[in-house]
């Protein structure tokens, strides 16, 4: 399994198996969000699987999709400083985002939102907003789980979430009368 060193126990493998390869299919999502790019996302992926085989043995039980996503974070994170170390990110501007009033954007949600403008108002939000986003709404952890696997306190999962919903709504809808006008 993705040539891994041979000295470990036979033994061993199937309890990695069983705790790990169920997720591999959200992790593949994660660092595919996380990294705008399918081939250094399953690079991610592999890596992150072969930490994660490696430390298996301080696995201590557990939520072993909790302590994968950790890991692959960790790889995705470090993939984006080599890859967009030139970049410099934009700076959060509260008076370009400031959200509408709550029903009203929860109207124009329902009524507007589609996949393709939900993926492209995805792709637009910054990295750590992003992140609590897929692992919530698309990958179904708790906020507990995010801040293991994010290293922040629950509040602040809370927080960010409540932020990017906020801007996934301004970019969605702002996206729709964009459309409207051409």
């Amino acid at each position: 399994m993705f040539g891994m060193e041979q000295s470990r126990d036979a033994s061993d493998r199937p309890d990695f198996e069983q705790v790990f390869l169920p997720h591999l299919d959200a992790a593949y999502n994660l660092a595919r969000w996380l990294l705008r790019n399918d081939q250094d996302a399953e690079d991610a992926v592999q890596e992150a699987y072969m930490r994660a085989y490696k430390a298996f043995p301080r696995f201590r039980g557990g939520d072993g999709k909790a302590w994968l996503m950790t890991i692959l974070r960790n790889v995705c994170y470090t993939m984006i400083k080599k890859l967009r170390s030139h970049e410099t990110p934009e700076p959060f501007n509260e008076e370009i985002h400031q959200t509408v009033g709550d029903s009203e954007a929860r109207e124009a949600f329902r009524q507007k939102a589609n996949a393709e403008s939900l993926r492209q108002a995805l792709e637009k939000l910054p990295d750590e907003f992003r992140e609590v986003i897929v692992l919530h709404d698309l990958e179904g952890l708790a906020y507990k789980e995010i801040a293991a696997v994010v290293g922040i306190p629950i509040g602040t999962v809370m927080s960010r979430l409540a932020r990017a919903r906020g801007r996934l709504r301004v970019e969605i809808i702002a996206s729709t009368a964009r459309e409207a006008s051409s």
